[in-house]
């Protein structure tokens, strides 16, 4: 299948069909870990993780769909000051045909007042790392190791496993250029 930006679309995630949304969520991102990071039976991100960003009152879950077929999702949190992609994938079987491209722009278009985007991903993964600061136009800002953690307010540990692995993660923003002008900055030319 062929796909373009303009057969991109982004509907909202039907409540019943979130545990499958969190399965192909997990699938997705098991490409990566049986690529290139640690080893685990247990799902990444983990059910608690994926979970919670959909009981999340503030964010908005999504299918990407092209044509009429779902190929991936995301959780996006926030407002128009800063909003974070929590989630985004596209499904194993759709890699390298475009659509994460597309469907970041279909993101991008769906909230055009945003200043700020944020997103995270760990340091293994240098296909999603590409992706944000190659095609999407992040830039890192920020690394977090054991010497900096990356905090997870009112979160404690499960015993799911994760308690002994460092988080080595990227933390990505891009600056919408709509956002790059202050005040005082000239507009353009008036006619």
């Amino acid at each position: 299948m062929s796909a373009t930006a303009h057969q991109m679309d982004l509907r909202a995630t039907d409540p019943n069909d979130r545990m499958s949304f969190a399965r192909r969520l997990q699938a997705a991102f098991a490409l990566a870990l049986t690529d290139q990071g640690p080893s685990s039976d247990v799902p990444t991100p983990s059910d608690r993780e994926v979970f919670a960003s959909f009981d999340d009152d503030a964010s908005e879950v999504l299918d990407i769909v092209a044509g009429d077929e779902v190929v991936g999702g995301a959780v996006i949190a926030g407002d128009d000051a800063r909003r974070s992609l929590e989630l985004f994938f596209i499904d194993a079987g759709a890699h390298g045909r475009g659509l994460g491209r597309a469907a970041w722009h279909a993101i991008e278009g769906r909230y055009p007042g945003t200043r700020i985007w944020e997103t995270h991903t760990p340091h293994f993964e240098v296909r999603n790392i590409h992706f944000y600061v190659n095609v999407c136009g992040f830039h890192i800002v920020e690394f977090f190791h054991p010497g900096h953690p990356l905090e997870h307010p009112g979160e404690t540990t499960t015993g799911e496993g994760d308690e002994d692995v460092p988080e080595l993660m990227f933390r990505f923003e891009k600056l919408m250029p709509r956002a790059v002008r202050t005040a005082g900055s000239p507009g353009p030319p008036s006619a």
